[in-house]
């Protein structure tokens, strides 16, 4: 990894950390599952330097991706779509959003926007855990007409993600991974020992 990129996702980390976005000590998520820590990016929006900080990652990430394989970024509703949006109007790219299921009212759509066959779409969520909420967008988007490749997250929680979107033919860029993000906090003194083993036995436990 080149030094800026350290650099820049070593910041990312303490931001994180300074806004209460990662926070260590025992969880439940909405699963139901126990964790170690808890990543909550909701709170992003409400700190316009981290935010901006963000959707600068995102943007470095669809440089990776090439301007001719994007024709339109869909945000994962709720979260994905605070990030889709300012993305979609920084690389003039039309924005589509995905429902968690269709509207039981007016066209009863779940893909919201315009949509064409065959319009190479970049999916864009937060966050990925085991990749379920990506993978029933990615099925939105295709249903929709669009060809879904590639999904970018901030974080990636190494809990099999990656490979599960592998299955259905889409490839996870992740900025950072929680275990490097972890690792920043500790060097830095801003987690302690105990804090960061319990996340690194965490995402080794699940196959990270």
């Amino acid at each position: 990894m080149k030094s800026d990129a350290l650099a820049e996702r070593t910041q990312l980390a303490k931001s994180l950390f300074k806004i209460g976005a990662l926070r260590s000590g025992r969880f439940t998520l909405a699963s139901g599952k126990q964790s170690s820590y808890y990543l909550d990016l909701r709170v992003v929006p409400s700190y316009p330097d981290v935010y901006s900080r963000v959707i600068k990652a995102y943007e470095a990430m669809t440089s990776e991706i090439g301007d001719r394989n994007i024709d339109a970024i869909a945000g994962v509703a709720t979260a994905g779509v605070t990030i889709s949006s300012p993305l979609a109007l920084l690389l003039k790219k039309p924005m589509l959003y995905v429902r968690k299921e269709e509207k039981g009212h007016g066209l009863g759509r779940q893909v919201e926007g315009a949509t064409r066959p065959g319009q190479k779409t970049v999916v864009v969520d937060d966050l990925v855990t085991t990749g379920g909420s990506l993978i029933s967008a990615v099925e939105a988007l295709r249903k929709a007409g669009c060809v879904v490749r590639e999904a970018i997250v901030l974080v990636d929680r190494l809990e099999g993600g990656s490979e599960n979107l592998a299955a259905v033919g889409v490839g996870l860029r992740a900025y950072a991974r929680i275990a490097d993000l972890a690792e920043t906090l500790y060097r830095g003194k801003m987690m302690t020992k105990r804090d960061y083993d319990a996340v690194i036995r965490q995402v080794e436990r699940r196959g990270g």
